[in-house]
């Protein structure tokens, strides 16, 4: 299991730079595998609570049975209201556990700025790849994070 906070020690540089495109706005896109393997993207947002991050949906939402059924999902930063690329655009490759224990429920809600207004599934992410793609001068620099590696940086006119 790789934390948010395991990848802040691991990337240092890098990890408060994906953070902060996932809190520059709430709402973002999670890419999430239907049963019948085709790709399903959906609405969604997170929370960093801790040291972990989370996502929560309504109960019996398809996203949350994608994710019952095959963990593996991806979640793409919101880009902005303007076509700057200022921070870069953020992407990461995640597992979702989905939280049962009733005390890791309550810290999950705890954490939470307001609680769900009704039955909910929440998830904890286990971080399987971080990328975050800049535009600098001329170039495209794309940094990438997988847990127990350096930064990878490829850069691209």
């Amino acid at each position: 299991m790789t934390t948010w906070q395991d990848f802040e020690q691991q990337a240092p540089d890098l990890a408060p730079r994906i953070r902060a495109r996932f809190e520059a706005h709430r709402h973002h896109v999670l890419a999430t595998l239907a049963r019948d393997g085709s790709p399903r993207v959906s609405g969604i947002e997170v929370d960093f609570i801790g040291a972990d991050l989370f996502l929560g949906s309504m109960a019996g939402a398809v996203k949350a049975l994608d994710l019952r059924h095959d963990p593996r999902c991806a979640l793409h930063s919101n880009p902005g209201p303007d076509t700057s690329m200022t921070g870069g655009d953020a992407k990461l490759a995640l597992s979702a556990v989905e939280l049962t224990d009733p005390v890791d429920i309550a810290g999950y809600l705890a954490g939470l700025p307001e609680p769900p207004p009704g039955p909910f599934h929440a998830f904890r992410l286990e971080l399987r790849r971080a990328t975050l793609t800049e535009v600098a001068d001329d170039r495209l620099v794309i940094s990438t994070w997988q847990p127990g590696e350096q930064v990878k940086v490829v850069e691209r006119q």
